[in-house]
């Protein structure tokens, strides 16, 4: 079906709650997996402060955020005239560069599962901000099929275990339009000779035991079986440990 972007605007004010109050690790509806292993990441209330820094963010990717983050906006352009969904709240300034390049009929939702960092995403935004936030799970979205131009997923399909990342992928396919695009900028497995290949393995493997997935199979691997792509481009980034993969549908 192919309702009218009318047809599914939310009001701009937020619909996770009151963002004054945001409701963190005994929100109802946050999965499990996301509770027991990034609760120290998302969830909690000093996670946010802490988490919330442009040099950390920065530091945790190696000094790559502002490439990684640019790669991704870089399929959009200048001007963005789209209308783009971001599945999942990023730390730092990525949705406010997005909100920036809105032009027209230009338009920016983005989901999330945790009240808390919709609620952080609304203060980094301001309350004015005509970005739409939604309180909902990545991998069964509550958008219509075929209502968006293009799906951004940053850094979000490592923290996933596999069934969920599979529903989310066919989910981001879901809502895009045909000749629309789903952008992705996650981990990559570097090579052996990657000064940083084994740290970064026992990294992921303590902290993030998901993330190693990206490392075994190529994203391709957990897209819906049977699905049929117009093109899959992929590039990788600071020696291989970083990938965008941009399917067009």
């Amino acid at each position: 079906m192919n309702d009218s972007p009318e047809a599914i605007a939310p009001p701009i004010a937020p619909l996770y709650g009151d963002p004054a109050t945001p409701a963190g690790l005994s929100a109802p509806g946050i999965p499990a997996y996301l509770q027991k292993v990034y609760w120290w990441a998302y969830l909690h209330p000093t996670a946010v402060r802490v988490f919330e820094r442009e040099w950390l963010v920065n530091l945790i990717l190696w000094g790559n955020f502002n490439r990684l983050r640019d790669a991704a906006l870089a399929e959009f352009g200048e001007r963005i005239e789209q209308q783009v969904l971001q599945l999942a709240c990023v730390y730092g300034d990525f949705t406010q560069r997005i909100a920036a390049r809105l032009h027209g009929e230009g338009r920016l939702d983005v989901v999330d599962v945790a009240p808390i960092q919709l609620a952080n995403l609304r203060r980094k935004l301001g309350a004015d901000s005509p970005v739409r936030l939604h309180r909902q799970d990545a991998s069964a979205l509550d958008f219509p099929d075929a209502s968006v131009d293009a799906t951004l997923l940053f850094f979000l399909l490592h923290e996933q275990p596999e069934a969920v990342r599979r529903a989310t992928l066919a989910e981001a396919l879901r809502v895009t339009r045909p000749g629309g695009k789903v952008v992705i900028v996650d981990y990559h497995r570097p090579p052996r000779s990657h000064p940083l290949h084994y740290p970064m393995r026992l990294v992921l493997r303590t902290l993030e035991p998901f993330a190693l997935d990206l490392w075994r199979q190529d994203i391709t691997h957990y897209l819906p079986p049977g699905f049929a792509c117009a093109a899959v481009a992929k590039t990788t980034a600071f020696g291989g440990l970083y990938q965008k993969v941009v399917i067009t549908k």
